[in-house]
């Protein structure tokens, strides 16, 4: 199964506190660690929300909205996609992540959709195109 891991913001990541050489030499051998064990498939932290926007969506509308953005207990400082046999071994993982902030950190884990759970609305066309895009996605095509 392949899951999100979510490492929430706070009111420093979102300030732009960069972590210290400490914190990123341990995210590096925490990294090493899930590609060696070949569950990471791709991993980033993002920039504070002063520098990005957000598009709302109403209809046909579409609205357009500058960052920053409030409540920062909703917001996303960073990702991980892993490649994991559970949940439960997701979560060992991120057991075994250093502390993402200097401060209190919380990490959310989010299964992502398979192509099993949409059903028969998934007809096998829109299978077969689902499969042409990641073919064309994928270093190994």
């Amino acid at each position: 199964m392949k899951v999100m891991v979510i490492v929430k913001a706070t009111a420093d990541s979102e300030a732009g506190v960069m972590p210290d050489q400490d914190l990123l030499a341990a995210m590096g051998r925490f990294n090493e660690d899930l590609v060696n064990a070949g569950v990471m498939l791709a991993g980033e932290g993002l920039k504070p929300t002063s520098q990005g926007a957000r598009v709302q969506f109403d209809g046909a509308q579409r609205r357009v909205i500058d960052g920053p953005f409030a409540e920062t207990k909703e917001l996303i400082a960073g990702f991980w996609l892993w490649q994991v046999r559970s949940l439960d071994e997701a979560i060992e993982w991120v057991r075994r992540c250093p502390n993402p902030h200097a401060g209190p950190s919380e990490i959310e884990i989010r299964p992502v959709f398979e192509a099993d759970d949409f059903g028969e609305a998934f007809t096998p066309e829109l299978r077969e195109q689902e499969d042409r895009l990641r073919a064309r996605l994928s270093p190994d095509a």
